[in-house]
């Protein structure tokens, strides 16, 4: 069912958009050099907004003060259009009875487009 869900997302819920777009942020976060961070954060981000059903965002508890001080930085630059956009976009989708997954996928990109650093991306196996 993972499979057929990722399959459906990658076509139709956007998720190919959504995996360039952060992939040419993290392109220009490598670019600028200091802001590094930001581009692996939204490298994590381009995977999981590629293939989002059958993985979750947990927290990494070996975070210290400066993913704490990055994700400040985050959420002022980008962090909170980026929710609020998956925010509407999931709204918008489950609107129908098909759509329903694809905006829960959204739902679940919310978090970790809002507060990146210091958080993990694993199977919902592990």
């Amino acid at each position: 069912m993972r499979l057929i869900l990722n399959v459906l997302w990658f076509i139709f819920g956007s998720g190919f958009v959504l995996a360039i777009g952060y992939g040419v942020a993290a392109l220009i976060c490598f670019a600028l050099i200091v802001t590094i961070p930001f581009g692996i954060a939204s490298l994590r981000l381009a995977v999981y907004a590629l293939w989002p059903f059958g993985r979750t965002v947990v927290s990494r508890p070996t975070a210290g003060l400066g993913s704490g001080v990055g994700n400040i930085i985050w959420v002022v630059v980008a962090g909170w259009w980026l929710a609020l956009t998956h925010i509407v976009a999931g709204v918008a989708q489950c609107v129908t009875i098909i759509g329903i997954p694809f905006g829960i996928a959204n739902f679940k990109l919310v978090p970790v487009a809002f507060w990146p650093l210091g958080r993990e991306i694993v199977d919902l196996s592990e």
